[in-house]
């Protein structure tokens, strides 16, 4: 027990006493076997001066120890992070959620007029089991599309970094690597980010992160609308492995009919057709920028017209835009054919003398890019009983050619054998 809990300490039965505390993904760690010490009634919390139940661990390797700063009930009330007084749906700071969602906080500042509405958020948190949001948060109706925009879904471990070290600064370190602070330079004291308090943060009031991200949420890009009106398509990215079809058609089917949905797992993407493209302009307006399943931020974009994409193919892209690299060892692309190999002359048909003359050999000219095939009566024989020859060992290949089945022109049809009935 702490020596010292200031002039709060004729109210001993409002002291706080938990076994668990209330964190952000990020400020505990991604370690899932992390150890923590407790001390009961060690601090007060810095919002309500009661006594609280203090926790304490390393979020890694490398990081620096963090604590809880503020108790239990001053967490549920905002619905924050125990540590960094973040919102623990959106990872966003208060002033941020409250100005999104048009919350007005009426919170008192006195201290005899803070406890009594301490007490009355302690009832009214037994009430509701904890599991609900209570107070001017509890009232609100739902997000707002800058929340939606500008939450974070993922852990930002970055946060949890050592603080820079003084003596490095003033170069008087002697540990070298061996300094559990970091070695950098530190941020200009003229800037707005180095100034910042808990109490402002916690009643959302002069918070340069949140006005750094409230000026980010009023230039976010917006999705430009195709000219071609028959783009009825979207693409969706970053889907990951554990979205399906089904959890994007359970989203998007509220904005109109879709048509189909094809997953392309190998690129991680997806593209839904709709019906019309009102549905699709509805979609492409509700989605983008602020599309979250799974607990995925995914990307939505429009997609393009059927005539870009042949436009693409032809000049050697994929479908997905991606540049088409050619493969060493195989034959260019074929010519289209000529004016006279669509007559098909005359000396196309061949009468092999050194057979009977009533078999008739087909003799086409091979792609380019192949060897010449022997001329009749050298080589092996045009028809063979046992089928076409096997290809040559990779031994006697010309250097850098690859062989395919599909290369081999006996296989290929080149040369076929008409046999007529006596």
């Amino acid at each position: 027990m702490a020596t010292s809990l200031g002039s709060n300490t004729y109210n001993r039965q409002n002291w706080e006493d938990s076994d668990f505390p209330i964190l952000c993904q990020t400020c505990l760690g991604e370690n899932p076997y992390i150890r923590m010490t407790k001390e009961k009634y060690g601090k007060e919390c810095k919002i309500c001066a009661r006594p609280f139940t203090v926790f304490r661990w390393c979020p890694g390797v490398r990081m620096r120890f963090k604590k809880t700063e503020v108790c239990q009930t001053c967490s549920k009330m905002k619905n924050v992070c125990q540590t960094c007084l973040l919102d623990l749906e959106y990872g966003l700071p208060i002033q941020v959620r409250d100005t999104s969602l048009s919350i007005k906080d009426d919170m008192p500042r006195s201290d005899v007029n803070k406890e009594y509405y301490t007490q009355n958020m302690e009832r009214e948190i037994q009430n509701s089991d904890g599991t609900r949001p209570v107070g001017m948060l509890g009232k609100a109706q739902s997000s707002s599309d800058m929340l939606l925009k500008l939450a974070r879904t993922a852990p930002y471990y970055t946060r949890n970094r050592p603080h820079i070290c003084s003596f490095w600064v003033k170069g008087e370190c002697k540990r070298g690597e061996e300094c559990p602070y970091r070695h950098e330079k530190p941020t200009d004291p003229d800037d707005p980010l180095a100034d910042q308090n808990i109490k402002d943060r916690y009643y959302g009031i002069n918070d340069p992160v949140a006005n750094k991200l409230l000026k980010r949420g009023t230039t976010m890009p917006h999705l430009d609308l195709p000219e071609d009106k028959a783009i009825t398509t979207l693409y969706i990215g970053g889907l990951g492995e554990d979205i399906t079809d089904s959890d994007l058609r359970n989203h998007f089917y509220q904005f109109g009919e879709i048509r189909s949905i094809t997953l392309v797992q190998r690129q991680q993407c997806a593209f839904i057709q709709f019906a019309t493209r009102q549905g699709a302009e509805l979609a492409a307006e509700k989605s983008f920028n602020k599309l979250i399943i799974n607990g995925r931020r995914l990307v939505v974009k429009w997609g393009r017209s059927q005539a870009a994409k042949g436009t693409d193919v032809r000049e050697g892209y994929s479908e997905m835009g991606t540049k088409l690299e050619p493969v060493p060892g195989l034959p260019a692309a074929l010519q289209p054919p000529t004016a006279l190999e669509h007559e098909a002359p005359a000396n196309y048909f061949n009468l092999d003398p050194s057979r009977s003359p009533a078999v008739m050999h087909l003799s086409l000219p091979p792609p380019p890019g192949l060897p010449n095939p022997p001329p009749p009566g050298f080589g092996p024989p045009m028809f063979h009983p046992m089928g076409p020859p096997p290809p040559p060992p990779m031994g006697l290949r010309p250097p850098g050619h690859i062989h395919y089945p599909s290369q081999d022109p006996h296989r290929m049809g080149a040369h076929a054998s008409i046999r007529h009935s006596d």
